[in-house]
């Protein structure tokens, strides 16, 4: 089964064109692949957040989630973010289940941070895979809500890419990380040049210069982590040029493709 998670970041979203859910259609309908959504909504909940006078704040690009802070992120993320990816895709011609990771205990989870400084931030514990294949052999895209939840019964806020990560790990998939930008860039010599391949050396070392900084820093760290975790491969491609997803797919050279050490150096 080529199972491919596409993590979807709430800063695209809005700017992603029909032809990106119709090139999902496509590829689900001709079983090149298995695609699995898993989306943010960062925009829209700083808006209803603010909308809400909620206070809210980041550290190493992760929101500190307080009570009221969890409230409003599920509210956005599991309603209608949630819901417009499915419309989406159904317009597009594809069946598509959307759920977050309460449902099914679908993402298991426990805190983030032991010491509580980022409030209820969760980190995934274990997938229920077996409720995504029976989704996936039904004819579906399941469209996934990064919400978790621990035994007993506490919900937690999950980075995006994070979640993503876990999702790939567990399904043996491929991590494809979709950005509105090329992949990872970097302004060398006036020009602005795209990195076809990072390791974790490289990439703490753009993190230290500040050239990959804010949310990229979890998007790295989590397709790093996935590789670490049984993910088959991980990478950031463009989504609002939807052929590039058609050319990975088909092996071709896009975005940045983060890799193993060992494998660099081969």
């Amino acid at each position: 089964m080529n199972v491919i998670i596409l993590k979807i970041g709430g800063s695209i979203l809005a700017k992603l064109p029909s032809t990106f859910y119709e090139m999902l259609a496509e590829l689900k309908r001709s079983r090149q692949c298995e695609p699995i959504i898993v989306h943010g909504g960062g925009p829209e909940i700083n808006q209803a957040l603010a909308r809400m006078q909620v206070e809210s704040t980041f550290i190493d690009g992760l929101r500190v989630t307080t009570k009221e802070v969890l409230d409003v992120v599920e509210m956005v993320m599991s309603g209608s973010i949630n819901k417009k990816i499915v419309t989406d895709l159904q317009k597009a011609g594809t069946g598509a289940i959307g759920l977050s990771g309460v449902d099914g205990s679908l993402l298991q989870s426990e805190p983030f941070d032991e010491t509580g400084k980022m409030g209820f931030v969760g980190k995934v514990t274990d997938v229920n895979t077996s409720l995504l294949k029976h989704l996936m052999s039904y004819g579906a895209i399941p469209v996934i809500s990064p919400i978790g939840m621990d035994a007993s019964g506490q919900h937690y806020n999950i980075n995006g890419d994070i979640a993503a990560a876990a999702v790939a790990s567990a399904m043996k998939g491929r991590l494809v990380l979709i950005s509105d930008i090329p992949g990872v860039m970097e302004k060398i010599n006036n020009e602005a040049i795209v990195h076809k391949y990072l390791t974790q050396s490289k990439i703490e070392d753009l993190i230290v210069s500040g050239v990959i900084h804010g949310g990229m820093i979890p998007k790295v760290r989590s397709a790093l982590q996935g590789l670490a975790e049984g993910v088959e491969e991980s990478i950031i491609i463009n989504g609002l040029t939807p052929i590039d997803l058609k050319k990975y797919i088909h092996g071709e050279e896009v975005g940045t493709k983060v890799i193993k050490e060992e494998v660099y150096h081969v």
